[in-house]
Parts: C-alpha cells; structure tokens; sequence
C-alpha cells in the first residue's frame, strides 16, 4: 500500500441503509457503481471534462471529496485528482479484485464506492485518485 495512505479506518461511516433503500434513491446503475463496486465505461462520465470551479461530493451522501483545484487530465477515461478535500474524506482499501493489486477509494461517510488511487500522480502528491463520475455530485462555485 502507498505510504502516504493513512486512512483505512471505516469508523467514521455515519450513513447506513439497506440495499433496498439505496435502490429507492439510485439509478440501477448508479447502484451497480456506488454500492456493488461496480465501474463505469471510461470516457463516458459527466464530469470527466468537467472545469468549473467548485467541490465534487459523494452521490449517495453528499459529503465533499475533492475540488476543482485537485483535478487533473490524466487520459485514463475518469475524473482524476491528486488529493482529497480533507485528510479522512475517503477510506482506502486494498483490492485484489480483476488479479490486480489496486487501492479502492470509498466515501468516508457512507462507504460508497467512488474508484481507486494509484501512486503515478503528476503532482508533487504522486497521486492520481481515478474516480468514477457517476459516483459524485459537483456544485460550482463552493468551497466545501
């Protein structure tokens, strides 16, 4: 795991429903991405191309993730950043899944699956936090 990851702490997760309340709030697929873990297609994600100033939030929960401030074109089909909003905004697991030694990145709130982080940033963080667009929000203009 990336040195630089400390929070693996689930704790924090405040919001808890059933998988059937989390099917009244979401699209079918919003659901398959968010609590299944699933990934959508790349390049087809609202807010890849997305350059308005403002914060990006869980779809599920609302919480603030990242800003525009953090985002960055790294081609991989995906909104990526190089850092999250605050320390403890997202959870950071490992997975094996797909024969792949990968980081999953969830919400910290409501443990909602957001994508993963890989150590290949171009910042002077390292990190590039590839995340799917149908798990955020975006409100222009906001700080936090």
């Amino acid at each position: 795991m990336n040195k630089e990851i400390k929070n693996t702490d689930k704790s924090s997760i405040t919001v808890t429903k059933t998988d059937a309340e989390w099917q009244a709030e979401l699209t079918d697929e919003e659901f398959h991405v968010c609590r299944k873990k699933g990934t959508e297609h790349p390049y087809t994600g609202t807010l890849l191309n997305n350059e308005t100033v403002g914060v990006y939030h869980c779809k599920c929960c609302g919480s603030a993730l990242f800003t525009s401030d953090s985002k960055f074109n790294s081609g991989c089909g995906w909104p990526s950043f190089d850092k999250e909003i605050k320390s403890g905004a997202v959870v950071y697991t490992e997975d094996s899944s797909l024969a792949m030694q990968r980081i999953e990145v969830t919400c910290s709130n409501c443990d909602s699956h957001l994508g993963h982080v890989f150590p290949d940033g171009p910042t002077e963080t390292g990190q590039r936090f590839c995340i799917n667009s149908i798990s955020m929000g975006f409100n222009a203009n906001s700080k936090d």
